[in-house]
């Protein structure tokens, strides 16, 4: 596959032109795989990973297989939501124009008159969610008998919304010679299902085992209690520091939660969810893309065929609800080759799908955690903690890591450490290994009044001096208490008390 090139792919001129002015000068493996079977009328039910190519792999054949010569709606083209039906459409303007064929989108929210009124301006390709076709289909106004060539893209989603109806109707109302391609990340059963009932001789193509989108991808996971996730993100997003991050959740009822907590930390985040009506939806896109806005909060539903350039980061703050949903989460970032990251937040009661997430797509899915603005493996920042623990000490002794061991009483014959609450040196405590201050040999130098050694002597000697005080308080202490008296002594204070004062010289002459 390495060798094919646009022009072994037997495409027309113009559309080789378009791709080279796009700068997508080789075809991706899908492109490489499905664009000479669908050129040559087969079925085909293609399995890639988003982010591959797929859209040009079916879009390029479909284009070139139109007859602009006719009037007739041709190729039809099903999309599970209204934001990757759009950006379909917007691929088959690019590449329809210089060919002359006409694409009309058919979605829903939208007006259907002016959907209607597009119809009667002939166009050859329509793209559409299913439910908004079927009900132009049923109305009268999309006739399907001249369609040539269906494509159901993200196909294991539409079956698995729930439109697998809708879609088996549009078929049985098309020829039954017409062309159906299936293109999705997975294949579940229902799309087997499917496959078998309406595809003739199915040309299957797995273009998994050869693509290098994945590989870029780097996955991990980060366990935390659950009252903690919007914190835990907080700090991943604080310390990744991504351009833009999509971040998706299980429920809908935690989404106001998660945008007010993301919100209050500074984020600029919006939220993309089902019920949030198309005007707003693609408001929200719109500044996601310009990167107007960091943070995405989306459900599966919502942010199912997401095209966004470049997105650096996905953060699952809930898992996945299954192998399928990992797949087309994660596929929204690392497209075309592009390097990306996933991480999934889960408790640990939620290890055992990580580690079925592992087992069933083959990833090399690895729990981190998070210290010191970095992501490590476990165990890893305990060691980091210990070594900044014992590193401690010795930074903080900086004099004897660098000017060798100086005891108490050489920094004060020194004249440095602190004396009296003081530096003798006068300094801030920075050792001459810092460079912070220069050795004062005289103090002339610096202005001062004395030179060093004398400084030196008179620390020594003030030391020594509140040293020999602290020694004579304890006897100080001692003469301030009063001794005891005898009985005698006693009884002549008694005597002597009121006396005059010739009478007490006269008692302390007699007794002695």
């Amino acid at each position: 596959m390495m060798n094919v090139t646009w022009d072994s792919l037997q495409l027309q001129p113009q559309l080789i032109e378009t791709l080279i002015s796009n700068h997508i000068e080789r075809p991706t493996p899908v492109q490489s795989a499905t664009i000479p079977v669908l050129l040559a009328g087969h079925d085909v039910s293609a399995k890639s990973q988003t982010g591959t190519g797929k859209t040009l792999a079916y879009m390029l054949p479909a284009l070139q297989r139109v007859d602009v010569s006719k009037q007739d709606v041709q190729v039809m083209v099903l999309a599970p939501t209204q934001e990757l039906a759009m950006q379909i459409f917007r691929v088959a303007e690019i590449y329809g124009e210089p060919l002359e064929v006409k694409a009309q989108q058919l979605i829903g929210g939208a007006s259907m008159q002016r959907q209607v009124e597009k119809l009667r301006q002939h166009p050859h390709v329509v793209i559409g969610t299913p439910g908004r076709i079927h009900e132009l289909v049923k109305a009268g106004k999309l006739k399907l008998h001249h369609i040539r060539l269906v494509v159901i893209d993200e196909a294991d989603q539409v079956f698995n919304l729930g439109s697998t109806v809708e879609v088996e109707t549009l078929l049985r109302g098309m020829v039954r010679d017409r062309q159906i391609a299936f293109f999705s990340a997975t294949r579940p059963q229902a799309m087997i299902e499917v496959e078998s009932r309406w595809m003739r001789d199915p040309q299957r193509v797995d273009a998994t085992a050869d693509q290098e989108a994945g590989k870029q991808v780097k996955h991990f996971f980060v366990v935390c209690d659950r009252r903690d996730k919007a914190d835990t993100a907080r700090k991943l997003i604080r310390m990744l520091k991504p351009a833009s991050a999509l971040l998706f959740i299980n429920d809908t009822d935690d989404i106001a939660n998660y945008e007010a907590k993301l919100s209050y930390e500074g984020f600029s985040v919006e939220t993309l969810y089902g019920d949030a009506d198309k005007q707003r939806r693609a408001s929200t896109l719109a500044r996601f893309r310009d990167g107007r806005l960091q943070l995405l909060l989306a459900t599966d539903v919502a942010a199912r065929g997401l095209d966004i350039a470049d997105l650096p980061l996905v953060v699952h703050l809930d898992p996945a609800l299954d192998a399928d949903h990992y797949v087309h989460r994660s596929g929204r970032t690392g497209r075309m080759g592009k390097p990306g990251t996933v991480i999934s937040i889960v408790t640990r009661n939620q290890l055992f799908i990580m580690d079925k997430f592992r087992k069933q797509l083959g990833i090399d899915l690895q729990e981190k955690t998070m210290y010191a603005g970095k992501l490590w493996n476990p165990g890893d920042e305990q060691k980091s903690r210990d070594y900044g623990r014992e590193a401690a000490p010795r930074r903080g002794n900086g004099a004897s890591a660098r000017g060798g061991e100086i005891t108490r009483a050489q920094r004060g014959a020194n004249g440095e450490g602190r004396i009296g609450g003081e530096r003798a040196d006068g300094g801030n405590g920075a050792s001459a290994a810092f460079g912070a201050r220069p050795s004062r040999t005289e103090a002339s130098s610096h202005g001062e009044s004395r030179p060093a050694a004398v400084r030196g002597r008179t620390a020594e000697a003030s030391f020594e001096s509140r040293s020999a005080a602290s020694e004579r308080r304890p006897a100080a202490a001692k003469q301030q208490v009063k001794p005891t008296k005898s009985k005698k002594e006693q009884e002549r204070e008694r005597k002597n008390k009121g006396a005059p004062k010739w009478l007490k010289a006269k008692r302390e002459g007699d007794q002695k």
